[in-house]
Protein backbone atom coordinates (compact mmCIF):
# COMPACT_ATOMS: atom_id res chain seq x y z
CA UNK A 1 0.00 0.00 0.00
CA UNK A 2 2.83 2.50 1.30
CA UNK A 3 4.90 1.51 -2.15
CA UNK A 4 1.61 2.20 -4.13
CA UNK A 5 1.00 5.25 -2.39
CA UNK A 6 5.15 6.51 -3.39
CA UNK A 7 5.04 5.05 -6.75
CA UNK A 8 1.05 7.77 -6.88
CA UNK A 9 2.99 10.61 -5.91
CA UNK A 10 5.92 10.05 -8.07
CA UNK A 11 4.14 9.08 -11.39
CA UNK A 12 2.32 12.71 -10.93
CA UNK A 13 -0.61 11.63 -9.19
CA UNK A 14 -0.20 13.79 -5.79
CA UNK A 15 -1.16 16.94 -6.18
CA UNK A 16 1.57 19.95 -6.23
CA UNK A 17 3.51 20.63 -3.01
CA UNK A 18 2.33 17.64 -1.62
CA UNK A 19 3.65 15.86 1.22
CA UNK A 20 6.25 13.96 -0.34
CA UNK A 21 7.74 16.66 -2.09
CA UNK A 22 7.77 19.29 1.07
CA UNK A 23 9.81 16.55 2.83
CA UNK A 24 12.33 16.28 0.41
CA UNK A 25 12.52 20.08 0.27
CA UNK A 26 12.98 20.52 4.02
CA UNK A 27 15.08 17.38 4.16
CA UNK A 28 17.62 18.89 1.31
CA UNK A 29 17.03 21.97 3.11
CA UNK A 30 18.53 20.91 6.75
CA UNK A 31 21.29 18.54 4.95
CA UNK A 32 24.79 18.84 5.98
CA UNK A 33 27.78 19.76 3.73
CA UNK A 34 28.93 16.36 4.42
CA UNK A 35 25.51 15.35 2.76
CA UNK A 36 26.11 17.77 0.05
CA UNK A 37 23.48 20.49 1.26
CA UNK A 38 24.56 23.98 1.77
CA UNK A 39 23.45 24.72 5.24
CA UNK A 40 26.00 27.36 5.68
CA UNK A 41 24.69 29.10 2.71
CA UNK A 42 21.46 28.82 3.35
CA UNK A 43 22.14 30.32 7.22
CA UNK A 44 23.86 33.55 5.80
CA UNK A 45 20.46 33.94 2.88
CA UNK A 46 18.53 34.05 6.53
CA UNK A 47 20.65 36.07 7.89
CA UNK A 48 20.84 39.05 5.26
CA UNK A 49 17.25 38.67 4.28
CA UNK A 50 16.48 39.49 8.37
CA UNK A 51 18.76 41.94 8.60
CA UNK A 52 17.63 43.60 5.03
CA UNK A 53 14.07 43.53 5.78
CA UNK A 54 14.30 44.83 9.72
CA UNK A 55 16.59 47.62 8.27
CA UNK A 56 13.93 48.96 5.97
CA UNK A 57 11.16 48.78 8.40
CA UNK A 58 12.83 50.62 10.67
CA UNK A 59 14.36 53.15 9.21
CA UNK A 60 11.53 54.26 7.02
CA UNK A 61 9.29 54.13 10.48
CA UNK A 62 12.07 56.52 11.89
CA UNK A 63 11.48 58.74 8.80
CA UNK A 64 7.12 58.14 9.30
CA UNK A 65 8.16 59.44 12.69
CA UNK A 66 9.96 62.16 12.37
CA UNK A 67 7.42 63.44 9.57
CA UNK A 68 4.74 62.32 12.16
CA UNK A 69 6.44 64.47 14.76
CA UNK A 70 7.34 67.62 12.84
CA UNK A 71 4.17 68.02 11.52
CA UNK A 72 2.39 67.83 14.58
CA UNK A 73 4.52 70.10 16.54
CA UNK A 74 4.68 72.17 13.36
CA UNK A 75 1.17 72.66 12.93
CA UNK A 76 0.09 72.76 16.52
CA UNK A 77 3.18 75.63 17.19
CA UNK A 78 1.53 77.29 14.14
CA UNK A 79 -1.32 77.75 11.96
CA UNK A 80 -2.64 75.95 8.99
CA UNK A 81 -3.90 78.69 7.06
CA UNK A 82 -2.64 82.04 6.94
CA UNK A 83 -4.50 85.56 5.61
CA UNK A 84 -2.14 88.25 4.51
CA UNK A 85 -2.98 91.45 2.75
CA UNK A 86 -5.37 94.55 2.80
CA UNK A 87 -7.74 92.79 5.35
CA UNK A 88 -5.17 93.19 7.88
CA UNK A 89 -5.78 96.94 8.45
CA UNK A 90 -9.28 96.75 7.29
CA UNK A 91 -11.79 98.07 9.82
CA UNK A 92 -13.51 94.94 8.20
CA UNK A 93 -10.59 92.89 10.04
CA UNK A 94 -12.72 91.57 12.99
CA UNK A 95 -15.43 90.94 11.09
CA UNK A 96 -14.04 88.60 8.47
CA UNK A 97 -12.14 87.02 11.47
CA UNK A 98 -15.42 86.03 12.95
CA UNK A 99 -16.95 85.05 8.99
CA UNK A 100 -13.88 82.97 8.84
CA UNK A 101 -14.06 81.21 12.41
CA UNK A 102 -17.88 80.36 11.52
CA UNK A 103 -17.06 78.43 8.69
CA UNK A 104 -17.60 74.39 9.32
CA UNK A 105 -13.74 72.44 10.10
CA UNK A 106 -12.17 75.79 11.78
CA UNK A 107 -11.08 75.58 15.57
CA UNK A 108 -9.52 78.75 15.89
CA UNK A 109 -8.58 82.03 13.80
CA UNK A 110 -6.55 84.83 15.56
CA UNK A 111 -4.73 87.54 14.41
CA UNK A 112 -0.78 87.35 14.77
CA UNK A 113 2.38 89.76 14.82
CA UNK A 114 5.64 88.43 14.29
CA UNK A 115 8.67 90.38 14.35
CA UNK A 116 12.45 89.48 14.76
CA UNK A 117 14.02 91.57 17.59
CA UNK A 118 17.41 91.32 19.89
CA UNK A 119 17.21 89.80 23.02
CA UNK A 120 19.49 91.03 25.65
CA UNK A 121 19.79 89.09 29.12
CA UNK A 122 22.85 89.08 31.84
CA UNK A 123 25.45 89.47 29.55
CA UNK A 124 23.90 87.03 26.91
CA UNK A 125 22.66 88.83 23.40
CA UNK A 126 21.11 86.41 21.21
CA UNK A 127 18.21 86.89 18.19
CA UNK A 128 14.50 85.87 18.81
CA UNK A 129 11.66 85.76 17.02
CA UNK A 130 8.60 87.66 19.15
CA UNK A 131 4.85 86.34 18.53
CA UNK A 132 1.85 88.95 19.42
CA UNK A 133 -0.95 87.16 20.49
CA UNK A 134 -4.03 87.54 22.81
CA UNK A 135 -3.57 85.43 26.03
CA UNK A 136 -7.02 83.61 25.15
CA UNK A 137 -5.36 82.71 21.79
CA UNK A 138 -1.92 81.43 23.18
CA UNK A 139 -3.86 79.67 25.98
CA UNK A 140 -5.92 77.85 23.30
CA UNK A 141 -2.49 76.79 21.61
CA UNK A 142 -2.35 74.21 23.91
CA UNK A 143 1.22 72.92 22.49
CA UNK A 144 2.60 76.38 24.06
CA UNK A 145 0.21 77.00 27.06
CA UNK A 146 0.38 73.13 28.13
CA UNK A 147 4.11 72.71 28.42
CA UNK A 148 5.01 75.92 30.42
CA UNK A 149 8.04 74.02 31.91
CA UNK A 150 8.96 77.02 34.42
CA UNK A 151 7.11 79.80 36.14
CA UNK A 152 3.45 80.35 34.72
CA UNK A 153 1.32 82.53 32.24
CA UNK A 154 -1.01 84.10 34.80
CA UNK A 155 -0.15 87.26 34.75
CA UNK A 156 0.59 87.24 30.67
CA UNK A 157 -1.59 89.88 28.94
CA UNK A 158 -2.35 91.22 32.74
CA UNK A 159 -1.74 95.12 32.59
CA UNK A 160 -1.78 98.40 30.20
CA UNK A 161 -1.01 97.82 26.63
CA UNK A 162 -0.90 93.94 27.78
CA UNK A 163 1.65 94.44 30.43
CA UNK A 164 5.19 93.87 30.53
CA UNK A 165 5.03 89.89 31.08
CA UNK A 166 6.38 87.09 28.31
CA UNK A 167 6.75 83.91 27.95
CA UNK A 168 9.88 82.47 26.62
CA UNK A 169 11.63 79.38 25.01
CA UNK A 170 13.14 77.32 27.46
CA UNK A 171 16.79 76.70 25.29
CA UNK A 172 16.64 80.72 24.66
CA UNK A 173 16.13 81.28 28.31
CA UNK A 174 18.95 79.06 29.06
CA UNK A 175 20.93 80.69 26.70
CA UNK A 176 20.05 84.35 27.76
CA UNK A 177 21.04 83.56 31.47
CA UNK A 178 17.52 84.52 32.96
CA UNK A 179 14.51 82.69 34.46
CA UNK A 180 10.67 83.31 35.19
CA UNK A 181 11.00 86.70 37.59
CA UNK A 182 14.00 88.06 35.79
CA UNK A 183 14.06 90.97 33.33
CA UNK A 184 14.89 90.42 29.79
CA UNK A 185 15.24 93.59 27.44
CA UNK A 186 14.81 93.01 23.70
CA UNK A 187 15.28 95.32 20.73
CA UNK A 188 12.91 96.03 17.85
CA UNK A 189 14.45 97.79 14.58
CA UNK A 190 11.45 99.46 13.80
CA UNK A 191 9.86 100.10 17.58
CA UNK A 192 10.54 104.44 17.70
CA UNK A 193 9.45 105.88 15.34
CA UNK A 194 10.79 110.05 14.90
CA UNK A 195 10.31 112.58 11.91
CA UNK A 196 13.14 110.96 10.36
CA UNK A 197 12.02 107.53 10.13
CA UNK A 198 11.91 104.14 11.89
CA UNK A 199 14.59 103.69 14.83
CA UNK A 200 15.56 101.14 17.07
CA UNK A 201 13.67 100.66 20.28
CA UNK A 202 14.74 98.81 23.35
CA UNK A 203 12.20 97.86 25.94
CA UNK A 204 12.15 96.22 28.92
CA UNK A 205 9.90 93.14 30.04
CA UNK A 206 9.59 90.36 33.23
CA UNK A 207 9.95 86.60 32.01
CA UNK A 208 6.89 85.34 33.33
CA UNK A 209 7.47 81.35 31.92
CA UNK A 210 9.50 79.25 29.90
CA UNK A 211 8.22 76.82 27.64
CA UNK A 212 8.84 74.16 25.52
CA UNK A 213 7.43 72.04 22.76
CA UNK A 214 9.57 69.91 22.32
CA UNK A 215 11.77 70.68 18.86
CA UNK A 216 14.88 72.79 19.48
CA UNK A 217 14.15 75.16 16.74
CA UNK A 218 10.92 76.73 18.25
CA UNK A 219 12.30 76.33 22.03
CA UNK A 220 15.70 78.78 21.44
CA UNK A 221 13.86 81.53 19.11
CA UNK A 222 10.50 82.38 20.02
CA UNK A 223 9.34 84.38 22.49
CA UNK A 224 5.54 85.23 23.27
CA UNK A 225 3.76 88.54 23.93
CA UNK A 226 0.80 90.23 24.35
CA UNK A 227 -0.91 91.08 21.25
CA UNK A 228 -1.11 94.80 22.56
CA UNK A 229 1.79 95.55 23.84
CA UNK A 230 3.54 93.84 19.96
CA UNK A 231 2.02 96.31 18.55
CA UNK A 232 3.45 98.90 20.60
CA UNK A 233 6.83 97.72 20.30
CA UNK A 234 6.97 97.26 16.84
CA UNK A 235 5.46 99.70 15.56
CA UNK A 236 2.57 98.47 14.48
CA UNK A 237 -0.37 100.82 15.64
CA UNK A 238 -3.38 98.42 15.39
CA UNK A 239 -2.35 96.19 12.79
CA UNK A 240 -0.78 92.83 12.66
CA UNK A 241 1.03 91.14 10.14
CA UNK A 242 -1.32 87.65 9.38
CA UNK A 243 -4.22 86.18 10.53
CA UNK A 244 -3.67 82.68 11.33
CA UNK A 245 -6.51 80.04 10.74
CA UNK A 246 -6.62 76.49 12.52
CA UNK A 247 -8.36 74.10 11.20
CA UNK A 248 -9.96 69.87 12.46
CA UNK A 249 -7.75 68.34 9.55
CA UNK A 250 -4.71 69.91 8.68
CA UNK A 251 -5.03 67.89 5.04
CA UNK A 252 -7.92 69.81 4.25
CA UNK A 253 -6.40 73.17 3.82
CA UNK A 254 -5.85 73.26 0.80
CA UNK A 255 -9.58 72.50 -0.04
CA UNK A 256 -10.66 75.07 2.49
CA UNK A 257 -8.55 78.03 1.16
CA UNK A 258 -11.19 79.14 -1.51
CA UNK A 259 -14.03 78.91 1.82
CA UNK A 260 -11.63 81.38 3.79
CA UNK A 261 -10.80 83.55 1.07
CA UNK A 262 -13.91 84.46 0.60
CA UNK A 263 -14.77 84.31 4.33
CA UNK A 264 -11.94 86.76 4.68
CA UNK A 265 -13.21 89.00 1.93
CA UNK A 266 -11.74 90.36 -1.97
CA UNK A 267 -8.43 92.00 -0.23
CA UNK A 268 -7.51 88.89 1.02
CA UNK A 269 -5.18 86.41 -0.05
CA UNK A 270 -4.45 82.79 1.68
CA UNK A 271 -1.83 80.50 1.60
CA UNK A 272 -1.61 77.36 3.47
CA UNK A 273 1.25 75.25 5.26
CA UNK A 274 2.21 73.55 2.52
CA UNK A 275 2.98 76.12 1.01
CA UNK A 276 4.87 77.97 3.63
CA UNK A 277 7.11 74.85 4.19
CA UNK A 278 6.83 74.21 0.05
CA UNK A 279 11.23 73.42 0.01
CA UNK A 280 11.19 71.17 3.22
CA UNK A 281 8.70 69.06 2.81
CA UNK A 282 9.38 68.53 -0.70
CA UNK A 283 13.18 67.66 0.19
CA UNK A 284 11.56 65.15 2.97
CA UNK A 285 9.63 63.51 0.46
CA UNK A 286 12.43 63.14 -1.69
CA UNK A 287 14.86 61.75 1.14
CA UNK A 288 11.85 59.40 1.81
CA UNK A 289 11.68 57.84 -1.32
CA UNK A 290 14.91 57.50 -2.47
CA UNK A 291 15.47 55.89 1.40
CA UNK A 292 12.49 53.42 0.43
CA UNK A 293 13.93 52.54 -3.09
CA UNK A 294 18.01 52.10 -2.00
CA UNK A 295 16.44 50.00 1.03
CA UNK A 296 14.45 47.76 -1.11
CA UNK A 297 17.28 46.91 -3.80
CA UNK A 298 19.42 45.85 -0.65
CA UNK A 299 16.21 43.15 -0.04
CA UNK A 300 16.78 42.39 -3.12
CA UNK A 301 20.59 41.84 -3.32
CA UNK A 302 19.93 39.86 0.46
CA UNK A 303 17.39 37.67 -1.68
CA UNK A 304 20.46 37.07 -4.43
CA UNK A 305 22.16 34.79 -2.19
CA UNK A 306 19.61 32.46 -2.27
CA UNK A 307 20.00 31.82 -6.15
CA UNK A 308 24.13 31.01 -4.99
CA UNK A 309 23.49 28.56 -2.07
CA UNK A 310 20.47 26.74 -4.38
CA UNK A 311 23.04 26.58 -7.37
CA UNK A 312 25.26 24.86 -5.30
CA UNK A 313 22.11 22.64 -3.53
CA UNK A 314 21.37 21.09 -7.12
CA UNK A 315 25.16 20.59 -8.13
CA UNK A 316 25.97 18.20 -5.00
CA UNK A 317 22.21 16.45 -4.76
CA UNK A 318 22.55 15.71 -9.15
CA UNK A 319 22.70 12.11 -8.65
CA UNK A 320 19.83 12.36 -6.23
CA UNK A 321 17.64 14.30 -9.08
CA UNK A 322 18.83 11.68 -11.55
CA UNK A 323 17.21 8.77 -9.21
CA UNK A 324 13.90 10.91 -8.50
CA UNK A 325 13.64 11.38 -12.44
CA UNK A 326 14.11 7.97 -12.99
CA UNK A 327 11.30 6.87 -10.24
CA UNK A 328 8.95 8.54 -12.25
CA UNK A 329 9.29 12.29 -10.86
CA UNK A 330 8.11 14.50 -13.45
CA UNK A 331 10.17 18.14 -13.89
CA UNK A 332 7.52 20.28 -12.26
CA UNK A 333 8.01 18.20 -9.32
CA UNK A 334 11.74 18.43 -9.37
CA UNK A 335 11.37 22.38 -9.48
CA UNK A 336 8.70 22.59 -6.82
CA UNK A 337 11.05 20.47 -4.23
CA UNK A 338 14.03 23.24 -4.93
CA UNK A 339 11.87 26.23 -5.21
CA UNK A 340 10.51 25.28 -1.60
CA UNK A 341 14.21 24.76 -0.33
CA UNK A 342 14.73 28.51 -1.31
CA UNK A 343 11.47 30.04 -0.51
CA UNK A 344 11.57 28.42 2.79
CA UNK A 345 14.82 30.74 3.22
CA UNK A 346 13.38 34.14 2.06
CA UNK A 347 10.00 32.80 4.30
CA UNK A 348 11.99 32.15 7.21
CA UNK A 349 13.67 35.94 6.90
CA UNK A 350 11.74 37.74 6.00
CA UNK A 351 8.96 36.75 8.58
CA UNK A 352 12.19 37.31 11.41
CA UNK A 353 12.81 40.47 9.89
CA UNK A 354 9.17 41.67 10.04
CA UNK A 355 9.27 40.91 14.01
CA UNK A 356 12.87 42.04 14.77
CA UNK A 357 12.14 45.22 12.72
CA UNK A 358 8.70 45.76 14.03
CA UNK A 359 9.45 45.11 17.85
CA UNK A 360 12.90 47.47 17.17
CA UNK A 361 10.41 50.37 16.47
CA UNK A 362 7.54 49.37 19.15
CA UNK A 363 10.39 49.91 21.95
CA UNK A 364 12.94 52.35 20.39
CA UNK A 365 12.64 55.28 23.21
CA UNK A 366 14.06 51.97 25.90
CA UNK A 367 16.82 51.47 23.63
CA UNK A 368 17.81 54.97 22.86
CA UNK A 369 17.73 55.02 26.69
CA UNK A 370 19.81 51.84 26.96
CA UNK A 371 22.53 52.56 24.33
CA UNK A 372 23.13 55.99 26.00
CA UNK A 373 23.33 54.77 29.46
CA UNK A 374 25.66 51.95 27.96
CA UNK A 375 28.11 54.41 26.31
CA UNK A 376 27.36 57.37 28.16
CA UNK A 377 26.86 59.86 25.16
CA UNK A 378 24.15 61.38 23.98
CA UNK A 379 23.03 59.61 20.84
CA UNK A 380 20.34 61.65 19.68
CA UNK A 381 21.70 65.47 19.95
CA UNK A 382 17.91 67.76 19.93
CA UNK A 383 20.33 70.58 18.21
CA UNK A 384 20.45 68.59 15.42
CA UNK A 385 17.72 66.47 15.01
CA UNK A 386 14.79 69.17 16.71
CA UNK A 387 13.97 66.72 18.30
CA UNK A 388 14.04 65.33 22.21
CA UNK A 389 13.73 61.41 21.29
CA UNK A 390 14.52 59.36 18.35
CA UNK A 391 10.58 59.18 16.79
CA UNK A 392 9.11 55.85 15.04
CA UNK A 393 5.99 55.27 14.00
CA UNK A 394 5.03 51.78 12.14
CA UNK A 395 3.09 52.64 9.23
CA UNK A 396 1.37 48.89 8.34
CA UNK A 397 0.24 49.14 4.99
CA UNK A 398 4.31 50.29 3.92
CA UNK A 399 4.91 47.14 6.54
CA UNK A 400 3.29 44.73 4.18
CA UNK A 401 4.54 46.45 0.81
CA UNK A 402 8.00 45.79 2.32
CA UNK A 403 6.95 42.07 3.50
CA UNK A 404 5.31 41.52 -0.12
CA UNK A 405 8.55 43.01 -1.82
CA UNK A 406 11.02 40.73 0.64
CA UNK A 407 8.78 37.42 -0.26
CA UNK A 408 8.70 38.53 -4.07
CA UNK A 409 12.39 38.95 -4.57
CA UNK A 410 13.31 35.51 -2.17
CA UNK A 411 10.56 33.40 -5.01
CA UNK A 412 11.71 34.92 -8.00
CA UNK A 413 16.06 34.16 -6.80
CA UNK A 414 14.76 30.52 -6.45
CA UNK A 415 13.30 29.99 -10.05
CA UNK A 416 16.30 29.97 -11.74
CA UNK A 417 18.13 26.88 -10.20
CA UNK A 418 14.86 25.71 -9.50
CA UNK A 419 14.04 25.71 -13.18
CA UNK A 420 17.72 24.32 -14.12
CA UNK A 421 17.41 21.00 -11.13
CA UNK A 422 14.37 20.47 -13.42
CA UNK A 423 15.78 20.65 -16.79
CA UNK A 424 18.75 18.22 -15.74
CA UNK A 425 18.95 15.07 -17.42
CA UNK A 426 19.12 11.81 -15.40
CA UNK A 427 21.36 9.84 -17.83
CA UNK A 428 24.12 12.08 -17.59
CA UNK A 429 24.06 13.23 -14.10
CA UNK A 430 24.77 9.28 -13.22
CA UNK A 431 27.08 8.74 -16.00
CA UNK A 432 30.07 9.27 -13.57
CA UNK A 433 28.40 7.84 -10.40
Amino acid sequence: MSSKSANGALNGRAPPFGQWERSVAARYLRAKRSQGGVALISVISFIGIMLAVAVLIIVMSVMNGFRAELLSRMLGFSAHLYVTGGVLNSPDRDAAVKRIADLPGVVQVYPVIEAQAMAMGYGQIGGAIVRGVTPQDLKATTLVSGNIVRGTMADFGQGEYGGDVILVGDRLAQSLGVQPGDELSLVSPTGGATAFGATPLRKTYTVGGTFTVGMSEYDQAFIYMPLEQAQLFFGRDTGVDYIEVKLRDPDMAVAMKGAVARAAGPAALVTDWTEKNAAYWGALKVERNVMRLILMMLVAIAAMNIISGLVMLVKNKGRDIAILRTMGAGQGSIMRIFFMSGAAVGVLGTLAGLAIGSLFCMFIGEIQQFVEWVTGTQVFNSDIYFLTRIPAKIDWQEVAVITFWALAMSFLATLPPAWRASRLDPVEALRYE
